[in-house]
């Protein structure tokens, strides 16, 4: 055994970076809420980016671990402690057999991230690990975790520094990605149906705060503020829709899909949120500002290409120290 759910959390499921090639069955990709910190806590233990963790939502798991584990915490600030120890985020940490890692309150953020060197031990559906809840499979037995599962996990390390320690934090950590925006603000272009929009509802959209509503999950994110109005009556042809897409409803309010959204959707798409800015807009909590800045398909990639970059320099940096803090 590995690591065991003392007490289980409100939404704690295993994720990876989502089940592609599919869509077209019905079946979306599903994935880790905000991809940049799954991608991060994974290379900090010198993992591939996709291996699958577990991705917490507050209140989160009390997880028991039973044997030594190299693990990292991403993500949203859920006050992580080890055996009533504080530790923090980003932070690469060698854990001791037998302690406890427990969330005592929610800081900031929505989504937060638990890898362990070399991945879980689980079985993929559809070349992927995530959980996909609405057709349970995926993930662990295509559920939420509970109290009582078992994680299994093969990498186990003797280490010196464990012997007086229930846990050694290793001499780095990760930087947060500057995605080139005020805190409040997302990029987006401009979708499909944009043209939908009256003139001044085009305004509204840019010009005013919109907020998170309290019934937002991983489907999506209702957004509460100056409602839009549509020009155009007529009803449209479901057409596909993915992670970030901004829709207008008929009442005239927005929702963007999250990732475990339909793949169609018969809702004018007015906007899509830019690659490099779907985990900014993850960690959004209810009753948090959003506003809208309109941004060209040349900024979007740039943006993108400059995450990919950040990564590389994370793993590599990540490897190097690794290999010589281990020799």
């Amino acid at each position: 055994m590995s690591l065991k759910i003392l007490k289980a959390g409100i939404l704690d499921t295993i994720q990876d970076e989502g089940r592609f090639g599919y869509q077209h069955l019905g079946i979306n990709p599903g994935g880790a809420m905000d991809l940049l910190a799954m991608q991060t806590a994974n290379l900090l233990v010198a993992n591939e980016m996709n291996k699958p963790v577990i991705e917490f939502f507050y209140p989160a798991a009390e997880i028991f671990f039973e044997k030594n584990a190299l693990i990292a915490i991403t993500g949203a600030n859920f006050s992580p402690t080890l055996n009533g120890h504080r530790i923090k985020n980003g932070v690469p940490l060698m854990v001791k057999k037998k302690s406890v890692l427990a969330f005592s309150k929610k800081k900031n953020g929505q989504c937060c991230y638990l890898t362990v060197q070399g991945g879980f031990n689980l079985l993929p559906w559809l070349n992927s690990n995530s959980t996909n809840l609405k057709a349970m499979a995926g993930g662990y037995e295509g559920r939420k975790l509970m109290k009582g599962d078992i994680l299994e996990f093969d990498a186990d390390f003797k280490n010196e520094r464990l012997k007086k320690n229930d846990f050694y934090k290793l001499p780095w950590r990760s930087v947060c990605f500057n995605n080139e925006s005020a805190e409040d603000e997302i990029f987006v272009i401009p979708g499909n149906e944009w043209d939908y929009l009256t003139a001044q509802s085009k305004k509204n959209f840019t010009n005013k705060k919109f907020l998170t509503d309290v019934s937002s999950d991983r489907m999506g994110y209702r957004l509460k503020g100056e409602n839009l109005v549509s020009a155009n009556k007529e009803e449209l042809i479901s057409s596909a829709v993915n992670f970030g897409t901004i829709q207008l409803l008929p009442n005239g309010e927005l929702i963007v899909l999250m990732a475990d959204s339909q793949t169609t959707g018969g809702y004018p798409r007015v906007a899509h949120i830019i690659s490099a800015h779907l985990s900014k807009l993850s960690q959004k909590q209810p009753g948090s500002t959003i506003k809208f800045t309109i941004v060209n398909q040349q900024t979007a990639e740039n943006l993108f290409v400059k995450q990919q970059l950040h990564l590389q320099q994370l793993k590599n940096g990540c490897n190097f120290r690794l290999q010589q803090f281990f020799k």
